[in-house]
């Protein structure tokens, strides 16, 4: 099958054929007929194989062959991630160049001005993080009254992270009438409730088995005591050889000390996490894309959003929370057909978090020993019977930030 064969106008096949785009990846060849028709669509695709372009190729399309209304945004995507709302911005530009269609990006952590100045020499389809967004439009200094299309790229991390409540505030500033797109490497139960709020009989397509990490990785699993995670990960890129790691953490504190020590035994870090300025965090990128830096060391906002072509390895320096965020995580080699490598490191304490990434995928993973770093089975584990447990909820609201801490108990003395 070819791009011709969707249906696509000539003026973007054009661009397509200028890009070296041949033939379109079983997402695409499922989504751009059904966007096309203007049905809703819910799709679910692994990471790597040209989502974006499944619903950004089409909806170019119904631009440049409809009179559009000066000064009105038509398109509305809505990404979890800064990083995730600049690959999107970018490959709208890409595959529109020359088209005359105008395409900004909006998200927070970084000055509002220049993307106002944007806006407002004239605006076709915007990008943008919902927390920007209602910003914009609180101010008043966007309309989306003539929104034709709505997506929600990542879903599922968008609820994770809270934003449901940040949707249905921008939804109410939506025309009753416009069709909603889904777009996801993982559905979970929740994602799947709100489709059924927001989508009109929506098409769903799954062009794999769902939540399932690509063939082309190959996924290894060390057990190591958590003490030595540190000195393995350096001691495997500088064994192997890796040139270009990506290395997931869970909170913010742990990707600084990783990056420090990993300085310390000559492997060049960066780290990116929410707590770096949007500066620091594209320099950070950026080092790492043009390998001036060998490891790129992250919390989960970099694990959807990130396209680095042949990216070599992934390595899981603390298993995710969350079993879906390991397959985004994993989902950043393998990319766009090429092989790739996950390795995640897993300390006693981990094991059920392995679990949950077992039953999530359907596949059962045997855990390897390192030479020199063996754990010690024997060594106890700390014990408290005076405290319950956390939940895997709370803990991965903490790493990511969003933990308000426990509430403060009153001043007042107790009376004896």
């Amino acid at each position: 099958m070819t791009f011709s064969s969707l249906g696509l106008h000539p003026d973007l096949l054009a661009v397509l054929d200028s890009l070296d785009y041949n033939t379109p990846t079983p997402v695409q060849q499922a989504a751009i007929p059904e966007v096309l028709a203007g049905h809703d669509v819910m799709a679910g695709a692994q990471t790597g194989t040209g989502k974006t372009a499944a619903f950004a190729l089409p909806l170019i399309q119904h631009l440049i062959t409809t009179e559009l209304s000066p000064r009105a945004i038509q398109v509305l995507v809505l990404t979890p991630t800064r990083e995730l709302a600049q690959q999107v911005h970018q490959s709208f530009v890409k595959y529109s160049a020359g088209l005359g269609i105008n395409t900004v990006v909006a998200y927070g952590g970084a000055s509002i001005n220049p993307q106002i100045e944007a806006l407002n020499a004239g605006c076709d389809i915007l990008v943008a993080t919902p927390g920007r967004l209602l910003e914009l439009a609180f101010k008043s200094l966007i309309d989306l009254n003539q929104i034709k299309t709505l997506v929600l790229d990542e879903a599922d991390r968008m609820l994770d992270m809270g934003f449901i409540i940040d949707i249905k505030r921008i939804l109410k500033q939506l025309p009753q009438s416009h069709q909603t797109l889904f777009f996801s490497a993982t559905f979970n139960d929740e994602v799947f409730a709100l489709s059924k709020t927001l989508l009109n009989q929506p098409k769903l397509i799954e062009v794999a088995e769902r939540n399932a990490t690509a063939s082309q990785i190959e996924q290894r699993f060390y057990e190591v005591n958590n003490p030595q995670k540190a000195a393995l990960t350096a001691y495997l890129i500088g064994a192997k050889n890796w040139r270009q790691v990506l290395i997931f953490t869970r909170t913010k504190q742990a990707v600084d000390e990783l990056c420090k020590e990993l300085e310390k035994d000559g492997i060049s870090a960066a780290p990116v996490h929410g707590d770096k300025s949007q500066g620091a965090r594209e320099r950070g990128l950026e080092a790492f894309k043009t390998n001036q830096v060998r490891a790129l060391v992250a919390t989960d906002v970099a694990a959807r959003g990130l396209d680095i072509e042949q990216l070599q390895c992934v390595i899981n320096y603390e298993l995710p929370y969350n079993a879906e965020d390991y397959i985004h995580r994993v989902g950043r080699t393998g990319r766009a057909g090429h092989a790739g490598l996950a390795v995640s490191l897993v300390s006693a304490k981990e094991k059920y978090l392995l679990e949950d990434i077992e039953k999530l995928t359907g596949e059962h993973f045997m855990l390897q020993w390192e030479p020199g770093f063996e754990p010690h089975l024997t060594a106890p584990e700390p014990t408290s019977n005076t405290k319950r447990k956390p939940s895997k909820k709370s803990l991965r609201a903490k790493a990511l930030g969003q933990h308000d801490g426990p509430k403060r108990k009153s001043a007042r003395s107790r009376r004896r």
